[in-house]
């Protein structure tokens, strides 16, 4: 299979030509690997994975028949590399990475398996690709979000709460490694709105509470349950 069709599938395409008539000639069973940046028990994830193997269905590539799908679900990236070194130890043809530390630890483990994303944020920032058009290497997907985007956020956030003077924001540096090329947009949109901007890094959803109470008890910002602003790793392009 190669990268162009596989991305031609991830992106909804229902061509069935070349493809599909490939998939019904081969007798020989292909083999993807996919990692994926959540919780098993994830309906949105699970979502995606399920329209991810009607599509492949479609196309006349079938789990059973012409073709096997080896899923690992790693929400900790602590495990992310393990599954990663085995997707590639399996000899999968051809990778999909949910999410950037997905992304980042299969990038680790081959420069020659072509590597296709979902669910990253700007993928060129972070340095997976050269550019969308012509991402280069083994790396090739789709990205829906772009740093300058979370400048937009704070627009947005304004707006619905006009008087919001202070903006905390919340981020996991182990899942959501691009956190801060977002948080420099946000910083660097933040003098257009009259806002001061802070980080307030975590290292898990156990830490949320403390920082929580760590900044109301600062002076300046007693007022933060109002004025709560979250980047988190993504379930779109936990990445």
């Amino acid at each position: 299979m190669r990268r162009r069709e596989f991305m031609m599938l991830l992106g909804g395409a229902t061509v069935a030509g070349p493809l599909g008539a490939r998939a019904q000639q081969s007798d020989r069973k292909r083999l993807i690997g996919v990692l994926m940046g959540a919780l098993e028990s994830d309906p949105a994830a699970q979502s995606r994975v399920a329209a991810f193997r009607g599509a492949l269905a479609k196309l006349g590539w079938t789990e059973g028949g012409n073709l096997r799908i080896e899923l690992r679900w790693s929400a900790d990236p602590t495990f992310s590399a393990r599954y990663a070194a085995e997707l590639v130890a399996l000899g999968s043809e051809v990778l999909l990475a949910d999410t950037t530390p997905s992304l980042e630890v299969l990038r680790r483990q081959t420069r020659t398996i072509p590597i296709v994303f979902v669910n990253v944020a700007d993928p060129i920032g972070q340095g997976f690709v050269a550019s969308l058009a012509r991402p280069g290497g083994n790396i090739t997907g789709f990205s829906a979000f772009d740093a300058p985007m979370a400048g937009r956020w704070l627009g947005m956030l304004t707006q619905i709460t006009p008087r919001v003077a202070r903006v905390a924001v919340l981020f996991n540096p182990a899942t959501a490694p691009f956190a801060g090329l977002m948080l420099h947009a946000i910083e660097e949109a933040a003098p257009s709105f009259a806002v001061s901007v802070r980080a307030a890094p975590v290292n898990g959803d156990s830490e949320v509470e403390n920082m929580m109470v760590g900044l109301a008890r600062e002076e300046s910002w007693s007022r933060l349950s109002e004025q709560l602003f979250r980047v988190d790793k993504w379930s779109v392009c936990r990445g």
